[in-house]
C-alpha cells in the first residue's frame, strides 16, 4: 500500500469511527450532562450525582481517545502535504502513519468491548489442577503473570483470598482487578492453562504437563438501583374485609397495583398485578404494594445477573488434559491459544504479563459474542 493509499485508509477508518461511536451525540451529552454538575444543587443528591459523574467519565473515555485519533489523523495529512512538497523526509512520514495506525488500531480495538461489563473492574480466580507441587508452582506463575499484567496497565491488584500450597506454589489464589475496561480485557482469560516443561521438581529432570483453571468474573456492586416508571404505574381500589356484619369493611381500603413491565434486557412486555389488603389504611396498603412491587423488581434483575454468571460459569470446563484454552511449552519456546491459533515465541515476556496479544486475538474472533 503506497502512502497515499494509507492515509486514505485510515481516514476512512477515522470517519467509521465517528460514526459507529456517535461521536457527536456522545459530545452533546458529555456538555448536557456537565451543565448539570455546575448547578448549587447538585451535590444535594450524593447517590445520583455520583451517578451522572460516572456517566460523564465512560463517556469521555470514548470522546477523548476518538480526539487522539482524529488529531493523529489531521497531523498525518499536514505530513502528506509537507512530504509531497518535499519538506519532510520519508522517515518522518513513515513515523507519523505508524503513530496513526496504532491509535487508529488501538480504537478499534477498544470498540468491541461494547457490553455493560465489559467497563466492570474484574475478579481473577486461578485453581491448581492436576498435577500436584508442579500445578501449585505453575498457578503461582500464573498469578505472577496476571499482576505484571495489571501493573504493564496501570491496573491496581487487590489479593482478596490465597491458599499456598504444600511445598511450593499456590492452590488457589482469587485477586480484584481494579480498572478501565479491567473485565473487558481479562474476560478472555477464563478457561485452563496447560504448562510443559522439565520439572524443577522432579530429580530425574522429567518433562512434566501441569495445569490450573482460571475464572475471570465482573466485579458488580451488590447494590441494584429499583427504579419504577411510574408513568406505567397504574392503581385500582376495592372494599376488604370479612364474612359480614361488623367485619364488613364500608371504605375501599385495599388497593390493587398494576405495572406495566418492560424487560430492559429482551423488551418484553408483561403487566405485574399486586393487591394488597394487609391493613384497613389504604396509605399503608399502598406503600405496603411499592414494597412488593420493588422486590420483585429487584429479584428480577438479580435473576438475569445470576443467569449472565451461569452463562460464564459454563464457559469453563474440567481442569484435565484436553480442556486447554492455552499451552505453555517451555523447551520448545512456544505459547500458543488453542481458540484462535495465535502463538508467540515470546515465553518469557508471556509469563512477565506480555499477554495483549492473545486478548486481542480473542476479541477480534469472539468479541462479539460477549
Amino acid at each position: 500500500m503506497t502512502i497515499a493509499e494509507t492515509i486514505k485508509d485510515l481516514t476512512q477508518r477515522r470517519d467509521s469511527l465517528r460514526k459507529f461511536l456517535d461521536i457527536d451525540t456522545l459530545t452533546a451529552q458529555i456538555a448536557e450532562e456537565e451543565k448539570k454538575t455546575e448547578a448549587a444543587e447538585f451535590w444535594n443528591d450524593p447517590k445520583e450525582a455520583k451517578k451522572v459523574m460516572l456517566e460523564i467519565k465512560n463517556k469521555k473515555t470514548w470522546t477523548t481517545a476518538f480526539k487522539a485519533v482524529n488529531d493523529s489523523c489531521e497531523d498525518m495529512a499536514v505530513m502528506g502535504e509537507f512530504y509531497d512538497a518535499g519538506e519532510a523526509t520519508e522517515e518522518e512520514m513513515m513515523a507519523q502513519l505508524a503513530t496513526t495506525t496504532k491509535l487508529v488500531e488501538e480504537l478499534e480495538f477498544k470498540n468491541m468491548l461494547r457490553n455493560e461489563s465489559d467497563s466492570f473492574d474484574a475478579v481473577l480466580s486461578i485453581n491448581a489442577g492436576a498435577g500436584g507441587v508442579e500445578a501449585q508452582d505453575w498457578t503461582e506463575m500464573l498469578m505472577r503473570m496476571y499482576i505484571r499484567y495489571a501493573e504493564r496497565h496501570n491496573y491496581k491488584v487487590v489479593i482478596s483470598n490465597s491458599l499456598e500450597g504444600e511445598g511450593a506454589g499456590m492452590k488457589s489464589v482469587t485477586m480484584q482487578i481494579e480498572g478501565e475496561f479491567a473485565y473487558g480485557y481479562l474476560k478472555s482469560e477464563t478457561g485452563v492453562h496447560r504448562l510443559v516443561r522439565v520439572s524443577p521438581f522432579n530429580a530425574q529432570g522429567k518433562r512434566m504437563t501441569s495445569f490450573s483453571s482460571v475464572s475471570v468474573t465482573p466485579l458488580v456492586d451488590d447494590t441494584i438501583e429499583v427504579v419504577v416508571d411510574m408513568s406505567r404505574l397504574s392503581w385500582d381500589t376495592f372494599r376488604s374485609g370479612g364474612a359480614g356484619g361488623q367485619n364488613v369493611n364500608k371504605v375501599e381500603s385495599g388497593v390493587r397495583l398494576r405495572y406495566q413491565y418492560k424487560d430492559p434486557y429482551t423488551g418484553e412486555e408483561e403487566e405485574i398485578l399486586i393487591e394488597n389488603t394487609e391493613t384497613r389504611d389504604q396509605p399503608k396498603n399502598k406503600e405496603n404494594a411499592m414494597r412488593l412491587l420493588r422486590s420483585q423488581l429487584y429479584d428480577r434483575e438479580m435473576k438475569h445477573r445470576m443467569e449472565e454468571q451461569a452463562k460464564i460459569k459454563a464457559s469453563q470446563k474440567k481442569i484435565e488434559w484436553g480442556s486447554q484454552i492455552r499451552s505453555y511449552v517451555m523447551d520448545d519456546r512456544r505459547v500458543k491459544d488453542h481458540r484462535t491459533n495465535y502463538q508467540t515465541g515470546d515465553v518469557t515476556g508471556v509469563l512477565d504479563g506480555k499477554i495483549d496479544e492473545f486478548i486481542k486475538a480473542y476479541l477480534m474472533e469472539f468479541g462479539a459474542e460477549g
